[in-house]
Protein backbone atom coordinates (compact mmCIF):
# COMPACT_ATOMS: atom_id res chain seq x y z
CA UNK A 1 0.00 0.00 0.00
CA UNK A 2 1.28 3.27 -1.17
CA UNK A 3 1.74 6.21 1.53
CA UNK A 4 -1.04 8.24 -0.32
CA UNK A 5 -3.55 5.37 0.62
CA UNK A 6 -1.90 5.40 3.92
CA UNK A 7 -2.69 8.91 4.72
CA UNK A 8 -5.82 8.80 3.44
CA UNK A 9 -6.66 5.21 5.71
CA UNK A 10 -5.38 7.54 8.49
CA UNK A 11 -7.43 10.52 7.69
CA UNK A 12 -10.77 8.65 7.45
CA UNK A 13 -10.12 6.55 11.14
CA UNK A 14 -9.12 10.06 12.09
CA UNK A 15 -12.55 12.23 11.27
CA UNK A 16 -15.18 9.56 11.00
CA UNK A 17 -18.00 9.93 13.62
CA UNK A 18 -18.86 6.34 13.01
CA UNK A 19 -15.22 5.42 13.82
CA UNK A 20 -15.68 7.27 16.84
CA UNK A 21 -18.82 5.90 17.94
CA UNK A 22 -18.06 2.83 17.71
CA UNK A 23 -14.89 3.02 19.96
CA UNK A 24 -17.42 5.44 22.30
CA UNK A 25 -19.45 2.04 22.40
CA UNK A 26 -16.61 -0.48 22.93
CA UNK A 27 -15.14 1.80 26.00
CA UNK A 28 -18.50 1.96 27.55
CA UNK A 29 -19.35 -1.87 27.41
CA UNK A 30 -16.60 -2.75 28.92
CA UNK A 31 -16.86 -0.03 31.84
CA UNK A 32 -19.64 -1.70 32.63
CA UNK A 33 -18.19 -5.34 32.27
CA UNK A 34 -15.80 -4.32 34.43
CA UNK A 35 -17.90 -1.93 37.11
CA UNK A 36 -16.97 -4.14 40.01
CA UNK A 37 -13.37 -3.39 39.59
CA UNK A 38 -13.80 0.31 38.14
CA UNK A 39 -16.25 1.49 40.94
CA UNK A 40 -14.18 1.34 43.81
CA UNK A 41 -11.27 2.77 42.28
CA UNK A 42 -13.54 5.66 41.17
CA UNK A 43 -14.80 6.09 45.02
CA UNK A 44 -10.87 6.19 45.98
CA UNK A 45 -10.48 8.48 43.38
CA UNK A 46 -13.03 11.18 44.83
CA UNK A 47 -12.30 10.41 48.24
CA UNK A 48 -8.21 11.30 47.73
CA UNK A 49 -9.72 14.58 46.13
CA UNK A 50 -11.49 15.06 49.34
CA UNK A 51 -8.41 14.01 51.43
CA UNK A 52 -5.84 15.98 49.40
CA UNK A 53 -6.90 19.27 51.30
CA UNK A 54 -6.32 18.10 54.98
CA UNK A 55 -2.98 16.38 53.09
CA UNK A 56 -1.70 19.80 51.58
CA UNK A 57 -2.40 21.24 55.24
CA UNK A 58 -0.47 18.76 57.05
CA UNK A 59 2.24 19.59 54.58
CA UNK A 60 2.46 23.05 55.14
CA UNK A 61 2.17 22.99 58.60
CA UNK A 62 5.94 21.00 58.06
CA UNK A 63 4.81 17.22 58.76
CA UNK A 64 6.25 14.67 56.35
CA UNK A 65 4.80 13.53 53.38
CA UNK A 66 4.65 10.08 54.43
CA UNK A 67 3.12 10.97 57.71
CA UNK A 68 0.36 13.52 56.20
CA UNK A 69 -0.82 10.49 54.64
CA UNK A 70 -1.09 8.08 57.27
CA UNK A 71 -2.54 10.53 59.52
CA UNK A 72 -5.27 11.57 56.80
CA UNK A 73 -5.91 7.63 56.18
CA UNK A 74 -6.69 7.07 60.19
CA UNK A 75 -8.72 9.77 60.37
CA UNK A 76 -10.73 8.42 57.11
CA UNK A 77 -10.71 4.80 58.74
CA UNK A 78 -12.01 6.16 61.93
CA UNK A 79 -14.76 8.34 60.22
CA UNK A 80 -16.18 4.57 58.79
CA UNK A 81 -15.83 2.77 61.74
CA UNK A 82 -17.58 5.44 63.97
CA UNK A 83 -20.25 5.17 60.73
CA UNK A 84 -20.36 1.59 60.75
CA UNK A 85 -20.48 1.03 65.07
CA UNK A 86 -22.93 3.50 64.80
CA UNK A 87 -25.45 2.42 62.73
CA UNK A 88 -24.56 -1.27 62.44
CA UNK A 89 -27.19 -2.39 65.16
CA UNK A 90 -29.99 -0.01 63.90
CA UNK A 91 -29.29 -2.06 60.42
CA UNK A 92 -29.42 -5.36 61.57
CA UNK A 93 -32.78 -4.32 63.54
CA UNK A 94 -34.37 -3.11 61.01
CA UNK A 95 -33.72 -6.37 58.74
CA UNK A 96 -34.80 -8.54 61.26
CA UNK A 97 -38.21 -6.22 61.77
CA UNK A 98 -38.53 -6.47 57.98
CA UNK A 99 -41.31 -8.89 57.82
CA UNK A 100 -43.40 -7.48 60.41
CA UNK A 101 -43.41 -4.20 58.85
CA UNK A 102 -44.39 -5.72 55.53
CA UNK A 103 -47.20 -7.22 57.35
CA UNK A 104 -48.91 -4.22 58.74
CA UNK A 105 -48.30 -2.34 55.97
CA UNK A 106 -50.09 -5.48 53.75
CA UNK A 107 -52.85 -5.10 56.50
CA UNK A 108 -53.24 -1.19 56.37
CA UNK A 109 -53.32 -1.48 52.62
CA UNK A 110 -56.21 -4.43 52.71
CA UNK A 111 -58.39 -2.18 55.03
CA UNK A 112 -57.94 1.05 52.52
CA UNK A 113 -59.21 -0.26 49.91
CA UNK A 114 -61.82 -2.51 51.64
CA UNK A 115 -62.93 1.21 52.92
CA UNK A 116 -62.64 1.96 48.99
CA UNK A 117 -64.76 -0.64 48.27
CA UNK A 118 -67.75 0.46 50.51
CA UNK A 119 -68.04 3.67 48.94
CA UNK A 120 -68.24 2.22 46.05
CA UNK A 121 -65.10 2.55 43.97
CA UNK A 122 -64.36 -0.99 42.89
CA UNK A 123 -60.47 -2.22 43.61
CA UNK A 124 -59.09 -6.36 43.39
CA UNK A 125 -56.47 -6.27 46.01
CA UNK A 126 -54.60 -8.76 44.28
CA UNK A 127 -54.23 -6.26 41.29
CA UNK A 128 -53.56 -2.90 43.10
CA UNK A 129 -50.60 -5.04 45.17
CA UNK A 130 -49.17 -5.94 42.35
CA UNK A 131 -48.60 -2.77 40.27
CA UNK A 132 -47.84 -0.94 44.21
CA UNK A 133 -46.49 -2.69 46.82
CA UNK A 134 -45.27 -0.29 49.24
CA UNK A 135 -43.59 -3.66 51.17
CA UNK A 136 -40.88 -3.57 48.20
CA UNK A 137 -40.08 -0.07 49.16
CA UNK A 138 -39.10 -1.74 52.93
CA UNK A 139 -37.19 -4.92 50.72
CA UNK A 140 -35.25 -2.31 48.59
CA UNK A 141 -34.28 -0.12 51.49
CA UNK A 142 -32.86 -2.76 52.97
CA UNK A 143 -31.40 -4.23 49.97
CA UNK A 144 -29.56 -0.50 50.01
CA UNK A 145 -28.49 -0.89 53.07
CA UNK A 146 -26.94 -4.63 52.50
CA UNK A 147 -25.01 -3.27 49.93
CA UNK A 148 -23.45 -0.09 51.83
CA UNK A 149 -22.29 -2.67 54.52
CA UNK A 150 -20.59 -4.75 51.50
CA UNK A 151 -19.40 -1.48 50.54
CA UNK A 152 -17.86 -0.84 54.16
CA UNK A 153 -16.64 -4.20 54.23
CA UNK A 154 -14.32 -3.22 51.17
CA UNK A 155 -13.52 -0.13 52.87
CA UNK A 156 -9.21 -1.48 53.73
CA UNK A 157 -9.03 -1.87 50.22
CA UNK A 158 -9.81 1.52 48.96
CA UNK A 159 -8.36 3.07 51.96
CA UNK A 160 -5.07 1.22 50.39
CA UNK A 161 -6.16 2.45 47.17
CA UNK A 162 -6.72 6.18 48.64
CA UNK A 163 -3.08 5.74 50.43
CA UNK A 164 -1.61 4.79 47.17
CA UNK A 165 -2.97 7.76 44.84
CA UNK A 166 -2.33 10.30 47.87
CA UNK A 167 1.60 9.11 47.80
CA UNK A 168 1.51 9.98 44.14
CA UNK A 169 -0.04 13.02 44.31
CA UNK A 170 2.73 15.26 44.55
CA UNK A 171 4.60 13.95 41.63
CA UNK A 172 1.40 13.79 38.95
CA UNK A 173 1.89 17.27 37.75
CA UNK A 174 5.54 16.79 37.16
CA UNK A 175 4.65 13.64 35.06
CA UNK A 176 2.02 15.21 33.35
CA UNK A 177 4.78 18.36 32.57
CA UNK A 178 7.25 15.66 31.45
CA UNK A 179 4.83 13.42 29.18
CA UNK A 180 2.61 16.44 27.27
CA UNK A 181 2.88 17.99 24.08
CA UNK A 182 1.45 21.17 25.88
CA UNK A 183 2.00 20.94 29.81
CA UNK A 184 0.67 24.29 30.52
CA UNK A 185 -2.83 23.48 29.15
CA UNK A 186 -2.77 20.18 30.70
CA UNK A 187 -1.31 21.16 34.11
CA UNK A 188 -4.17 24.30 34.56
CA UNK A 189 -6.97 21.32 32.67
CA UNK A 190 -5.71 19.21 35.91
CA UNK A 191 -6.14 21.77 38.20
CA UNK A 192 -9.96 22.86 36.72
CA UNK A 193 -10.75 19.24 37.29
CA UNK A 194 -8.61 18.70 40.90
CA UNK A 195 -10.91 22.45 41.97
CA UNK A 196 -14.12 21.52 40.54
CA UNK A 197 -14.74 18.21 41.77
CA UNK A 198 -13.26 19.00 45.28
CA UNK A 199 -15.41 22.10 45.60
CA UNK A 200 -18.65 20.41 44.86
CA UNK A 201 -17.80 17.23 46.85
CA UNK A 202 -17.01 19.34 50.19
CA UNK A 203 -19.99 21.35 49.90
CA UNK A 204 -22.22 18.36 48.88
CA UNK A 205 -20.63 16.59 51.98
CA UNK A 206 -21.56 19.55 54.43
CA UNK A 207 -25.00 19.75 53.25
CA UNK A 208 -25.53 16.00 52.85
CA UNK A 209 -24.46 16.07 56.85
CA UNK A 210 -26.27 18.57 57.40
CA UNK A 211 -29.62 17.06 56.20
CA UNK A 212 -28.37 13.95 57.65
CA UNK A 213 -28.10 14.97 60.88
CA UNK A 214 -31.40 17.17 60.98
CA UNK A 215 -33.61 14.02 59.78
CA UNK A 216 -31.93 12.41 62.92
CA UNK A 217 -33.15 14.67 65.02
CA UNK A 218 -36.74 15.42 63.19
CA UNK A 219 -37.70 11.49 63.73
CA UNK A 220 -35.90 11.27 67.29
CA UNK A 221 -38.65 13.97 67.96
CA UNK A 222 -41.51 12.53 66.66
CA UNK A 223 -40.89 8.98 68.17
CA UNK A 224 -40.28 7.19 64.67
CA UNK A 225 -37.90 3.39 64.90
CA UNK A 226 -34.36 3.74 63.90
CA UNK A 227 -33.98 7.51 63.27
CA UNK A 228 -30.19 7.32 63.23
CA UNK A 229 -30.75 4.91 60.02
CA UNK A 230 -33.03 7.44 58.27
CA UNK A 231 -30.61 10.25 58.88
CA UNK A 232 -27.68 8.26 57.34
CA UNK A 233 -29.57 7.27 54.46
CA UNK A 234 -30.53 10.76 54.28
CA UNK A 235 -26.87 11.75 54.54
CA UNK A 236 -26.24 9.12 51.49
CA UNK A 237 -28.76 9.65 49.04
CA UNK A 238 -28.69 13.75 49.12
CA UNK A 239 -25.84 12.74 46.70
CA UNK A 240 -27.97 11.56 44.14
CA UNK A 241 -29.18 14.78 42.74
CA UNK A 242 -32.86 15.49 41.83
CA UNK A 243 -34.29 12.20 43.23
CA UNK A 244 -31.78 11.29 45.84
CA UNK A 245 -34.01 13.05 48.96
CA UNK A 246 -37.06 11.82 47.60
CA UNK A 247 -36.03 8.24 47.77
CA UNK A 248 -34.88 8.85 51.50
CA UNK A 249 -37.85 9.70 52.44
CA UNK A 250 -40.28 6.78 50.96
CA UNK A 251 -39.10 4.29 53.76
CA UNK A 252 -39.20 6.45 56.97
CA UNK A 253 -43.08 7.71 56.00
CA UNK A 254 -44.05 3.98 55.42
CA UNK A 255 -42.83 2.73 58.27
CA UNK A 256 -44.24 6.24 60.09
CA UNK A 257 -47.51 5.63 58.47
CA UNK A 258 -46.99 1.40 60.17
CA UNK A 259 -45.69 3.21 63.66
CA UNK A 260 -47.54 6.38 64.09
CA UNK A 261 -50.91 6.33 61.77
CA UNK A 262 -51.52 8.54 59.09
CA UNK A 263 -50.85 11.99 60.81
CA UNK A 264 -47.56 10.87 62.10
CA UNK A 265 -46.64 9.69 58.22
CA UNK A 266 -47.62 13.46 57.29
CA UNK A 267 -45.46 15.06 59.62
CA UNK A 268 -42.83 12.58 58.69
CA UNK A 269 -43.05 13.87 55.03
CA UNK A 270 -43.50 17.55 55.76
CA UNK A 271 -40.19 17.36 57.53
CA UNK A 272 -38.32 16.18 54.93
CA UNK A 273 -39.89 18.66 52.91
CA UNK A 274 -38.73 21.18 54.74
CA UNK A 275 -35.35 19.89 55.17
CA UNK A 276 -34.92 19.42 51.56
CA UNK A 277 -36.28 22.97 50.25
CA UNK A 278 -34.05 24.79 52.91
CA UNK A 279 -31.16 22.82 52.01
CA UNK A 280 -31.23 22.16 48.99
CA UNK A 281 -33.34 24.99 47.47
CA UNK A 282 -31.85 27.17 49.28
CA UNK A 283 -28.84 27.27 51.30
CA UNK A 284 -26.72 24.76 48.79
CA UNK A 285 -27.01 26.78 46.00
CA UNK A 286 -25.56 30.10 47.97
CA UNK A 287 -22.31 28.36 48.86
CA UNK A 288 -21.74 26.00 46.10
CA UNK A 289 -21.34 30.05 44.45
CA UNK A 290 -20.89 29.20 40.80
CA UNK A 291 -22.54 26.39 40.74
CA UNK A 292 -22.62 23.49 38.58
CA UNK A 293 -22.43 24.56 35.75
CA UNK A 294 -24.34 21.78 34.10
CA UNK A 295 -28.03 22.29 32.99
CA UNK A 296 -30.81 20.62 35.08
CA UNK A 297 -31.68 17.86 31.96
CA UNK A 298 -27.81 17.12 31.87
CA UNK A 299 -28.00 16.31 35.93
CA UNK A 300 -30.64 14.24 35.04
CA UNK A 301 -29.61 12.74 32.41
CA UNK A 302 -26.01 11.94 34.10
CA UNK A 303 -27.59 10.34 36.87
CA UNK A 304 -29.31 7.45 34.68
CA UNK A 305 -26.69 6.88 32.66
CA UNK A 306 -23.68 6.57 35.32
CA UNK A 307 -26.34 4.82 37.05
CA UNK A 308 -26.70 2.22 34.81
CA UNK A 309 -23.15 1.86 33.40
CA UNK A 310 -21.37 1.92 37.31
CA UNK A 311 -24.87 0.74 38.82
CA UNK A 312 -25.28 2.77 42.94
CA UNK A 313 -21.90 4.45 42.97
CA UNK A 314 -22.50 5.62 39.78
CA UNK A 315 -25.77 7.77 40.75
CA UNK A 316 -23.47 8.80 43.83
CA UNK A 317 -20.60 9.93 41.51
CA UNK A 318 -23.00 11.43 38.09
CA UNK A 319 -22.33 15.29 38.81
CA UNK A 320 -18.30 15.00 39.16
CA UNK A 321 -17.91 12.63 36.61
CA UNK A 322 -20.12 14.74 33.95
CA UNK A 323 -17.87 17.77 35.30
CA UNK A 324 -15.00 16.51 34.66
CA UNK A 325 -15.98 14.99 31.04
CA UNK A 326 -16.86 18.35 30.37
CA UNK A 327 -13.43 19.79 31.09
CA UNK A 328 -12.31 17.93 28.91
CA UNK A 329 -14.89 18.84 25.99
CA UNK A 330 -14.01 22.71 27.30
CA UNK A 331 -10.24 21.64 25.92
CA UNK A 332 -10.51 20.51 23.21
CA UNK A 333 -12.04 22.69 20.00
CA UNK A 334 -13.59 19.35 18.26
CA UNK A 335 -15.51 18.82 21.22
CA UNK A 336 -16.04 22.11 22.95
CA UNK A 337 -19.88 21.87 21.18
CA UNK A 338 -20.25 18.75 23.31
CA UNK A 339 -19.35 21.44 26.35
CA UNK A 340 -21.69 23.70 25.49
CA UNK A 341 -24.89 21.41 25.21
CA UNK A 342 -23.90 20.50 29.01
CA UNK A 343 -23.56 23.64 30.21
CA UNK A 344 -26.36 25.44 32.23
CA UNK A 345 -27.68 28.28 31.28
CA UNK A 346 -26.34 31.07 33.63
CA UNK A 347 -23.19 29.72 32.14
CA UNK A 348 -24.45 30.01 28.52
CA UNK A 349 -25.03 34.01 29.75
CA UNK A 350 -21.68 34.69 31.16
CA UNK A 351 -19.99 33.29 28.13
CA UNK A 352 -22.56 35.05 25.68
CA UNK A 353 -21.63 38.74 28.01
CA UNK A 354 -18.17 37.61 28.60
CA UNK A 355 -17.49 37.99 24.17
CA UNK A 356 -19.81 40.81 23.27
CA UNK A 357 -17.19 42.71 26.33
CA UNK A 358 -14.26 41.38 24.22
CA UNK A 359 -16.11 42.17 20.81
CA UNK A 360 -16.87 45.63 22.47
CA UNK A 361 -13.20 46.22 23.31
CA UNK A 362 -12.25 45.64 19.90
Amino acid sequence: MSNKENDTTSHILQQSPLIHLAALVVVLVGMRAASTIITPFLLALFISIIGASPLSWLKKKGVPNILSVVIVIIIMLLLVLLLGGITGTSVASFTQNLPSYENKLMTLEDNWLGALNRFGLEFHSGNVLNSFDTRKVLSFTANILNGVGNLMSTSVLIMLTVFFILMEASSLPVKIRLTSSNPEADNEKFRKVIHGVRHYLSIKTLTSLSTGILVWIWLSILGVDYPILWGLIAFLMNYIPNIGSLLAAIPAVLLALVQLGPWGAVWTGAGYLVINLVIGSIIEPKIMADGLGLSTLVVFVSLVFWGWLLGIIGMFLSVPLTMIAKIYFEANPRTKWIAVYLSSEEEILREVKKQKEANEAL
